[in-house]
């Protein structure tokens, strides 16, 4: 466990049981809401996969064009 974690569980064990559970709640959303994250983007890769070798293949083939703010 890393210092500054230690250093908040200390100060968290200072506050009132309600305190605590709210923040413990917090902290496991959190926890929760991180690893959804993960999970999405990890399953967006192969299709970015995808997205990216066909772009490189019009880049290799000129299909593209260099772009300026102003051809927007």
């Amino acid at each position: 466990m890393t210092k500054l974690l230690e250093r908040a569980l200390d100060e968290l064990r200072k506050c009132s049981e309600h305190e605590q559970d709210a923040i413990a709640a917090m902290i496991l959303e959190e926890i929760a809401d991180d690893r959804r994250w993960d999970e999405a983007f990890a399953a967006t890769q192969p299709g970015l996969k995808k997205i990216a070798e066909r772009v490189r293949g019009n880049i290799r083939a000129g299909l593209t064009r260099d772009m300026r703010p102003d051809d927007l």
